[in-house]
């Protein structure tokens, strides 16, 4: 069944940079912006990352918890993190188990080679755990601006 609005979140535990586990579930009563990304360090996870970062402040005033899932090691979040000063959790996917469950995880194509990868995709969910808005196809630049905008609706 594919994840849209309207239905709960699927509940799942990562460990984040630091090796600590998170539960979706224990976000319960705050909204969340969970939000799928290719891979640490590149120029548009990093134009994302970097984006949410400075509008931290807009979603800490809307009690809104940020929370990144990418295929990465705690290890590589914690570099991305530090270097970055992102102030919010990044979730370690490894087995990509997750993006499966969300049904981000697919073929791709870059530069004409194939494979498989996250599709950069956010989930909007609400203080009751029900997904408010999916946003698919996210353009890095304009995303922490439209999933804001998209908070106040």
């Amino acid at each position: 069944m594919p994840i849209s609005p309207g239905i709960p979140a699927p509940d799942f535990t990562l460990v984040d940079e630091a090796g600590v586990s998170h539960k979706l579930s224990d976000y319960l009563g705050k909204p969340i912006v969970l939000y799928f990304y290719p891979k640490d360090d590149t120029p548009g996870c990093t134009t994302e990352a970097c984006n949410f970062r400075d509008d931290y402040s807009a979603y800490e005033e809307a009690g809104v918890v940020i929370l990144g899932v990418s295929p990465d090691s705690p290890k590589s979040h914690a570099k991305f993190k530090a270097k970055y000063q992102l102030p919010f959790t990044l979730l370690a996917d490894e087995e990509h188990k997750v993006c499966e469950m969300y049904g981000v995880w697919g073929r791709k194509k870059f530069m004409g080679r194939e494979y498989d990868g996250v599709f950069r995709t956010t989930f909007l969910i609400g203080a009751d755990g029900i997904i408010k808005k999916v946003f698919e196809d996210v353009k890095p630049a304009d995303h922490s601006a439209e999933v804001l905008a998209a908070l106040k609706t």
